[in-house]
């Protein structure tokens, strides 16, 4: 594994690529499929997801914008500034579609089908170093399975997208299939920040973008107290939980109350026999950008600290969006002993399939005629 602009190796846990089009998906479709595009019009909808909408400042730092299209729509331009750019040995692709969000469920599932069979032949045939998430329906437990399995033997896939708000909390006992299954195939779950827009916030809809984003830390903090409380890491003591665009700096005062209120209240759910922070330790971890520290405080050691674990964070540049200007992606001295941690080693902890050998099953669009 060669080393990277740091000095060490580095594994870049997530960056973004796009779906420039719904069209673009047509060829993955089976007949039925592409007859109802066709004759309702679908592909010719866009499915942008609007929590980060592609004209936004933040959506694409200026030199990572491609010339036209979207943001995280150019293969060439994600080599040489993410890839290349920064000597990662391996880039974690997410392709969050806003396919994925809609009401019904079996229109869903073909959307996240078909963007994973995309992703699979347009970036990670073309990119030895890309890896990528599986997208999956989250609001149908059982399709959502159905779709791991499906893509479970590529191994080039290394963990299953989930969304920070969405229909319910992920700890219910509803959503545990899709852990079981994650659990067998030695994929993590990557919740990443973004929604299903069914419950946007615990007190309703915002009215700026300004508040959508914000409201994600909040969401984050409840699904951590959800996966929790409701057992999923008891009932699956090999699940791993990857939060991805997160930051980090609230964690540790939530674990602290979290701890606080266990202990006087722990006979209600007494399937949590740890302290709820040593549980976190054990399954959670956070993707490094955007981090939110000050600059020159040197939070990022003081979280370790605080959170009494230096495998809890993930490097990522989160390309392309806009969190860090240059090559600043790494926010404490390289010659850190937290660094080769937080660069490379951890992400090798988290991600059992990136020490695998990939299989690159055999696959060619379908030839479906208009």
């Amino acid at each position: 594994m060669p080393n990277s602009i740091f000095g060490h190796p580095a594994i870049d846990c997530d960056v973004h690529i796009a779906v420039p089009n719904t069209a673009a998906l047509m060829p993955y479709l089976d007949a039925y499929w592409y007859d109802a595009f066709r004759s309702r019009g679908i592909e010719k909808t866009s499915f942008t997801l609007t929590g980060d909408p592609p004209n936004t400042p933040l959506a694409a730092r200026p030199d990572w914008r491609p010339k036209s299209g979207k943001p995280g729509s150019d293969l060439e331009l994600l080599r040489s500034q993410a890839l290349d750019g920064f000597g990662s040995s391996f880039a974690i692709a997410n392709c969050l579609f806003g396919g994925m969000a809609l009401h019904s469920e079996d229109l869903a599932a073909v959307m996240c089908k078909a963007v994973n069979d995309w992703v699979a032949d347009t970036w990670l045939d073309k990119e030895p170093r890309l890896r990528a998430s599986i997208l999956v329906p989250q609001q149908s437990p059982e399709l959502a399975v159905e779709e791991i399995e499906r893509r479970a033997h590529d191994k080039r896939f290394v963990q299953i997208t989930l969304l920070a708000m969405g229909n319910e909390l992920l700890g219910r006992r509803s959503l545990w299939p899709i852990y079981e299954v994650a659990v067998r195939h030695n994929l993590p779950i990557g919740v990443h920040a973004g929604g299903l827009y069914h419950h946007p916030t615990l007190n309703g809809w915002g009215s700026f973008f300004l508040e959508d984003y914000v409201a994600n830390a909040f969401a984050f903090e409840n699904q951590v107290v959800s996966l929790v409380c409701e057992g999923a890491f008891a009932k699956f003591p090999d699940l791993k939980v990857v939060l991805i665009e997160s930051g980090v700096t609230w964690l540790p005062a939530s674990m602290w109350r979290l701890n606080k209120t266990w202990r006087g209240v722990r006979p209600e759910i007494p399937w949590v026999k740890q302290v709820p922070s040593e549980l976190v330790r054990q399954h959670i971890r956070l993707t490094l950008q955007p981090f939110d520290e000050p600059e020159g405080s040197g939070r990022l050691e003081r979280f370790v600290e605080q959170m009494q674990s230096d495998q809890l964070i993930l490097f990522s540049t989160d390309f392309p969006h806009w969190h860090f200007d240059g090559k600043d992606a790494l926010p404490l001295s390289p010659s850190s002993p937290l660094a080769p941690k937080i660069l490379y080693q951890n992400a090798l902890d988290t991600y059992p399939r990136l020490t695998e050998t990939t299989s690159v099953p055999a696959f060619a669009p379908k030839e479906i005629s208009p």
